[in-house]
């Protein structure tokens, strides 16, 4: 291997903690093509400087680790499967710096549905990109990008994230990790939030959408007339938060029961 392609090697490494053969081909193959390429990746993963995830997914090991003992991120190993997927839920939370507690799952959004990869004990789930969030062909509504290590994701924002969160809140770590995170948002854009519940459309997100931004109102300024127009649409009877859960308190306003620990949940300037 010549010096020229050992430091265009180097320098794609640096920059590509985790990548996919298709990027190492695009970056690396020059005149060799992809055969080359594919040579010089297994020579790397005999000396310990690389290692291989999954199938045409490559880490690079850190110096003085490993390769055995080392365990790439899972945000990057996703982010490298599915360049084009929007990480959401519980992965979300972490992305945005909400996250309560730390979780060992990685959910993402890609087109068409996956089977969840395990890695060292750590789950990645990709999920089917849901049609009513579709704003164009490769654009989805309320999503924002956010470094992790140098490399840039894309992430459903709060508003988003607080609705799917209230959707699906087993991949969000339960209604309590969702809730006690969703609270500790710098802002929430409650245009983008409304729009986001039309696009669902359910009277259950309405619901329980409307008693989050009630109990916050002060954090979020969240203005009377916002909630009146949620009340309209909860369901006409009442439910649980968390489907499958008995027990709680009923919440009159919006029909839905929830678990005590959330009712007695203060505003964050509260405490």
């Amino acid at each position: 291997m010549d010096t020229k392609q050992q430091l265009k090697g180097s320098d794609f490494f640096a920059d590509h903690p985790v990548f996919s053969l298709d990027e190492a081909v695009k970056a690396l193959a020059g005149d060799g093509g992809r055969s080359r390429v594919v040579e010089r990746l297994k020579y790397h993963i005999k000396t310990g400087r690389l290692k291989r995830v999954v199938r045409e997914v490559y880490a690079v090991v850190p110096p003085g680790v490993p390769a055995e003992n080392f365990r790439p991120d899972p945000f990057m190993v996703a982010k490298a499967m599915h360049p084009g997927g929007v990480f959401s839920h519980h992965s979300a939370l972490e992305l945005l710096g909400a996250a309560y507690s730390v979780w060992n799952q990685c959910t993402l959004y890609v087109s068409g549905r996956r089977r969840p990869l395990l890695l060292d004990g750590f789950v990645v789930r990709f999920l089917g990109s849901p049609p009513s969030m579709q704003a164009g062909p490769e654009k989805q509504v309320g999503t924002r990008r956010v470094e992790r290590r140098g490399m840039l994701l894309e992430t459903t924002g709060p508003e988003r994230t607080l609705v799917e969160g209230f959707n699906r809140p087993s991949l969000a770590g339960g209604l309590e990790e969702l809730v006690r995170s969703a609270a500790g948002f710098t802002t929430l854009d409650l245009d983008l939030l409304e729009e986001v519940l039309h696009r669902y459309n359910l009277a259950r997100l309405w619901a329980t959408t409307g008693w989050f931004l009630e109990r916050f109102q002060k954090s979020f300024h969240v203005p009377d007339t916002l909630l009146s127009r949620m009340e309209e649409r909860r369901p006409r009877s009442r439910f649980y938060a968390e489907r499958g859960r008995r027990g709680g308190a009923l919440v009159p306003r919006w029909n839905l029961i929830l678990p005590q620990t959330l009712l007695s949940l203060e505003e964050p300037d509260e405490r």
